[in-house]
């Protein structure tokens, strides 16, 4: 009985340990892909390109964070418009009825960051 309480509160204090310190991954391009696909049911070929755009995207983030050496300023100002430029290609490979609900969605992302990134 001690050792399996024991365990819980490890278990326990990992969990918290890890929220405290962020814990979100970011999703990979395909992760990022799929979500999308799903929530504005995309076709296979909107899909795949999207992807694409994501793995660009990805690439030029990471050469960002790189070349900004843990300056969050300089990463914030050279991100917004790779961020930019890869939600307008996906735009253009949306419906517009997948455009409005996509633009709906990143309205209320940028929503949530502002409030802390806790869905406030």
């Amino acid at each position: 009985m001690r050792k399996f309480l024991l365990m819980c509160c490890f278990l326990v204090g990992i969990t918290a340990m890890a929220h405290a310190q962020g814990g979100r991954q970011r999703m990979s391009p395909d992760e990022q892909a799929k979500q999308l696909q799903t929530q504005l049911k995309l076709t296979d070929d909107q899909t795949t390109k999207i992807t694409a755009i994501f793995k660009t995207q990805a690439t030029k983030m990471d050469s960002v964070r790189t070349a900004a050496n843990g300056d969050r300023d300089a990463m914030r100002a050279a991100m917004g418009p790779i961020r930019t430029a890869a939600s307008d290609q996906i735009k253009a490979l949306l419906t517009p009825e997948q455009a409005t609900a996509y633009q709906k969605m990143m309205e209320e992302m940028r929503a949530r960051m502002q409030g802390g990134g806790r869905g406030n």
